[in-house]
């Protein structure tokens, strides 16, 4: 891999997440209603709601808003919330560990359904297996996240019980057992896109001279499946997988309330609605900054894959 273009792309991180600053905080002040009327309520009087804006630096210019927004990030300071009274700091470290298992759980979920199925669809294109696979996949793509999660939740743990309603659980074992519903959720509709693509490209690489040399040389289909048709169609999928994982932290927002469980999601729907700016802020910053991260790894990955790439 190109030593340049990992520190070209380390370096293009800096203004993406100061313009991802910028634009959260406008965002937020966007939102309808004030913090102060959830602190206060509807009998809030002008002097308490002066008060309030004074103490939450409201009153101050945007601009200096903004300014002291950015120096407290950078001394790791998100505020402290409106409603909660505790450190946005603190709320990030004890449910993001969440968030992040579950799409992580989603993410693994999602490969695992759609690599195998996609090879034997490309395999056997055009045949029952084929066109079975495709059918069953454009369902899950066709239905909303939350639907989903209606269905899978109704069924396979209110009416069979076979999986709990909700939580989280308190050992490893039990947070898989916990959040195999709502992960699977999360990775029907990705999978079904990742599926899609790779057996677009499995197809066009099958049709390539070098898989019929390779061939000719004598090697088992086995090698010629993983060493040269696998790992040169998996470069599209790779791209496509890390544009995806943003979708899928914002998949995890809405499962997480289906499910009740307890991650930066169900958290941030809660801020919304009593329009706690800091939390908010704190929350969807954290979100956007993992998803950068996960965009320059994909980067890197697709790198590997093509070395091209990293020359162009």
């Amino acid at each position: 891999m190109n030593l340049n273009y990992v520190v070209v792309r380390l370096a293009q991180i800096v203004p993406t997440f100061f313009l991802i600053m910028v634009v959260i905080f406008v965002l937020v002040r966007l939102l309808p209603g004030d913090p102060t009327s959830a602190v206060l309520g509807i009998h809030a009087t002008d002097e308490a709601v002066e008060r309030i804006n004074a103490e939450l630096g409201l009153n101050r210019s945007i601009p200096v808003q903004f300014g002291l927004f950015f120096e407290h990030f950078l001394r790791g300071d998100l505020g402290d919330s409106i409603i909660l009274k505790v450190p946005v700091m603190q709320l990030v470290l004890e449910r993001l560990p969440v968030t992040l298992f579950l799409t992580a759980f989603a993410a693994i979920l999602a490969v695992v359904l759609a690599v195998p199925t996609a090879l034997a669809s490309a395999i056997r294109r055009d045949s029952l297996l084929d066109n079975s696979i495709r059918a069953g996949f454009q369902v899950g793509l066709s239905m909303p996240v939350f639907y989903i999660g209606i269905i899978l939740l109704t069924f396979l743990a209110a009416k069979l019980r076979w999986f709990p309603v909700g939580g989280f659980g308190d050992s490893f074992g039990d947070n898989l057992y916990h959040l195999f519903l709502p992960a699977l959720t999360l990775a029907l509709s990705l999978s079904a896109v990742l599926m899609r693509n790779l057996r677009s490209s499995i197809i066009d690489v099958l049709d390539a001279e070098y898989v019929d040399f390779a061939r000719a040389k004598g090697l088992r289909n086995r090698v010629v499946l993983g060493r040269h048709v696998l790992r040169n169609a998996l470069i599209s999928t790779v791209a496509l997988f890390g544009l995806n994982i943003g979708t899928l932290f914002g998949g995890a927002v809405i499962t997480e309330s289906v499910f009740a469980i307890p991650g930066v999601g169900r958290l941030l729907i809660d801020s919304i609605y009593g329009r706690d700016y800091p939390v908010i802020q704190g929350l969807t910053l954290v979100l956007a900054i993992l998803v950068s991260l996960v965009f320059l790894v994909t980067d890197l990955v697709q790198a590997w894959l093509d070395p091209r790439v990293s020359h162009s």
